[in-house]
């Protein structure tokens, strides 16, 4: 993004829309994607019972990855969702808690 100063400021995206991940906005804003207490999940280590953590985490990371990593910018704006990204969002259990 480039920014630009004056009355009509904001920013610009220095690549076409539809190159840009929305993972790569979330990126550039807040960091990386998925943290546990602020870490990355590579870097913790669980002993014991909760040892079958860090798989979990790793593997939340990685869908979390798929999703945001395949929609762009552009497809957001257009509200062209790709279908599997619409699929999970129209499961009628997506925002209910068990």
């Amino acid at each position: 993004m480039a920014s630009q100063r004056g009355g009509k400021g904001g920013y610009r995206l220095a690549r076409p829309a539809d190159t840009i991940s929305i993972a790569e906005v979330i990126r550039v804003v807040d960091g990386p994607l998925v943290s546990v207490r602020g870490v990355r999940p590579p870097e913790l280590s669980y002993c014991g019972p909760a040892e079958s953590l860090l798989p979990l985490w790793i593997a939340v990371r990685a869908n979390v990855r798929k999703i945001l990593g395949e929609v762009t910018l552009a497809e957001v704006a257009a509200a062209k969702l790709p279908g599997d990204v619409l699929g999970l969002a129209e499961d009628p259990e997506a925002w209910t808690n068990p």
